[in-house]
């Protein structure tokens, strides 16, 4: 019986010290988070640091530059999640069939993801640079411009020049996770689908999409996770300009904090995005049961 006992304990003992490091890197800050985003808390005046009930939300709700974050971010993961998506589908797909060198291709196309997103921002940055970048000289010289772009000093152009940047490093996530699903489909159905004189479009919408779908959904969670928080590019290429045009809800609520020192509206602003997330979890969460059932 004690052998039972101590079997039956052994996983909680083993998964215990990784729980108390999720504890203490998550979930602490998490809560404390949502307890700032209650109080007037900015960090020069700490004389009125008091509990403020929701005072923070109301001030959100009547910020123009909240809007204008949040609009962004709207653009934002609906652009780069878009063209991620669509083309790592279309690698996936070229990556599934056969040709010679097939696997130098598979290694070579994660280069993009593996690059740390601070060198990807520098590397774009000086690509787009209105003096001297790589995609100005190149637009000159085929004769598509007359005069250097400043891609990233134009409040038109700094955000999706941004855009491109993530799309070409987050699309691998896409290539490499669909290509697992496509190789996890038996060719049995695709030959069984040929002899029933299925085309290949036929094929591909009543085989290849259905049995993707799951894979498809996990990785746009995930991705959409992912972009929605993310900052690290746009604060190094741009630091929110020109102006606020490259604003996005967590660039807002990281400069209200490091540079407004206001980490009760920071907090506040950071807890909302959580919610609109969750919301956006929630229903693939749902979507995913109701495949599953």
């Amino acid at each position: 019986m004690n052998k039972i006992k101590r079997r039956d304990t052994l996983p909680y003992k083993m998964i215990t010290p990784a729980m108390i490091v999720t504890l203490a890197i998550i979930f602490i800050p998490m809560f404390r988070t949502i307890g700032y985003s209650f109080m007037n808390y900015i960090v020069y005046k700490p004389t009125e640091v008091r509990y403020n009930g929701f005072e923070n939300y109301k001030t959100i709700f009547s910020d123009p530059l909240f809007y204008s974050s949040l609009k962004n971010t709207v653009i934002w993961i609906v652009g780069i999640i878009t063209f991620q998506f669509l083309l790592g589908f279309i690698t996936a797909l070229l990556l599934n069939k056969r040709f010679i060198g097939r696997g130098i291709a598979r290694s070579l196309i994660l280069i993009p993801w593996v690059t740390p997103s601070v060198i990807t921002a520098l590397m774009w940055r000086w690509m787009y640079d209105g003096n001297f970048g790589l995609i100005n000289q190149i637009l000159f010289r085929l004769g598509w411009i007359d005069q250097f772009i400043p891609f990233l000093a134009d409040m038109q152009l700094a955000l999706p020049s941004i855009m491109f940047a993530l799309v070409w490093q987050g699309f691998p996530f896409f290539a490499i996770m669909l290509l697992a699903g496509l190789q996890a489909i038996p060719d049995e159905l695709y030959e069984a689908a040929r002899i029933d004189g299925a085309s290949t479009s036929q094929q591909f919408f009543r085989i290849t999409i259905p049995m993707l779908k799951p894979v498809i959904l996990t990785t746009l969670l995930l991705r959409i996770i992912w972009v929605a928080n993310s900052l690290d590019v746009i604060v190094v290429m741009t630091a929110g300009g020109p102006g606020y045009s490259t604003y996005t809800l967590p660039v807002y609520s990281y400069f209200k904090a490091y540079k407004g020192m206001d980490f009760g509206y920071s907090s506040a602003l950071a807890v909302l995005l959580t919610i609109l997330l969750m919301i956006i979890v929630s229903g693939y969460v749902r979507n995913l049961l109701k495949e599953e059932r």
